[in-house]
């Protein structure tokens, strides 16, 4: 039976994949994350599940090929953390979940919202001291409002969807637009300039990295609201902070950091806060931060699982891996460029 290795695993991953592994592997989880000094627990695996936050750069992707591992399956749809020229070069297979609840992800843009708009998170801490004033706690309706959807893939998607069933006007970015969708496409520049509320749903890549900047901001409206359920370092985060200290920027609802490994999915309510940004972002009032828990919802993680276990299958039985990430397709950016010379099995072919 072959051995799969889990790093920054969580009681939810061994749940959710025991549920649904039936015996065809053997799972070992373990919660540090995938790293040069976590390598040594490779010893007799066949495979390596990494997570949004490990770090597999050059030299972790030689690390597993020196194992013996073969594929590196990644229970996330992102792969910005993975080195995919290295993984190219070593012949290393890669392998992701592209699509595994955009529901979840959305729901919890559009609970963000809603809570940051009308203040539920005060007014939930208020009661429980038996505090039922309402002073400070006025909102406004989103009914009429303009929201500014970045990035229209399925998760941006279904998040239009739930805007214009509260009745707003959706106005949409994307740098590969699709006619199909009949959203409403816009400039970015008109965008910034004409959104109550703008909510980022982009990959990260070099050309989107710190899209919202100092420049960005100052084409917004006064008072937008910000929504981040994507990746951290989409948002340029001194800017977000000095946009939100003049209070050109009203409010922001973050469930990614820039610099959210090392604390998001942990427990640091013990330690001294060394990110000065984020304990900053944290203690304000317009301010809503979750950690990087959109994706979690028990049909999501079934299907993180499920996605997971098959693209295995495929792979140790020679079957075309269906969703697989190459440097030469896919690189950092999309869309794919026909350029991988394939294999008769119909995968990539590496360069090892």
């Amino acid at each position: 039976m072959k051995k799969v290795a889990f790093f920054d695993a969580k009681p939810y991953d061994r749940e959710s994949f025991d549920a649904l592994n039936r015996g065809r592997y053997e799972l070992s989880y373990f919660e540090t994350r995938l790293r040069p000094a976590s390598l040594p627990l490779l010893d007799g695996c066949s495979a390596a599940c990494a997570f949004v936050n490990d770090e597999i750069n050059a030299q972790v992707v030689e690390g597993l090929v020196a194992h013996g591992i073969r594929i590196l399956a990644m229970r996330c749809a992102g792969y910005n953390n993975v080195d995919l020229k290295a993984a190219y070069e070593k012949g290393l297979s890669v392998v992701r979940v592209p699509a595994y609840s955009p529901y979840a992800v959305a729901e919890h843009a559009a609970s963000l919202l809603m809570t940051l708009n009308r203040h539920i998170h005060k007014a939930a801490a208020r009661t429980r001291d038996f505090n039922f004033s309402l002073v400070g706690l006025t909102g406004h309706d989103l009914h009429g409002k303009t929201v500014g959807v970045i990035g229209t893939g399925k998760i941006g998607r279904v998040f239009c969807d739930i805007c214009k069933g509260f009745g707003m006007n959706v106005l949409a970015y994307d740098a590969f637009p699709n006619p199909a969708t009949g959203l409403n496409y816009v400039s970015l520049d008109e965008l910034l300039a004409k959104a109550d509320v703008i909510s980022l749903h982009c990959p990260l890549t070099p050309e989107t990295h710190h899209m919202i900047n100092h420049t960005t901001i100052s084409k917004m409206k006064p008072g937008v609201i910000l929504v981040n359920t994507s990746r951290g370092a989409l948002v340029e985060s001194d800017a977000l902070l000095a946009a939100l200290r003049s209070g050109h920027i009203g409010a922001a609802a973050l469930d990614v950091y820039e610099e959210e490994s090392g604390w998001f999915y942990e427990d640091r309510s013990a330690t001294v806060r060394q990110n000065k940004i984020l304990a900053l972002l944290v203690s304000m009032p317009n301010v809503i931060v979750t950690s990087h828990q959109a994706f979690l919802t028990h049909e999501a993680l079934a299907n993180i699982a499920t996605t997971t276990l098959a693209n295995l299958d495929a792979f140790f039985s020679n079957q075309p891996l269906a969703n697989e990430v190459c440097y030469r397709c896919m690189g950092q950016t999309a869309p794919a460029q026909p350029c991988c010379p394939k294999r008769e099995d119909g995968r990539c072919r590496g360069q090892a």
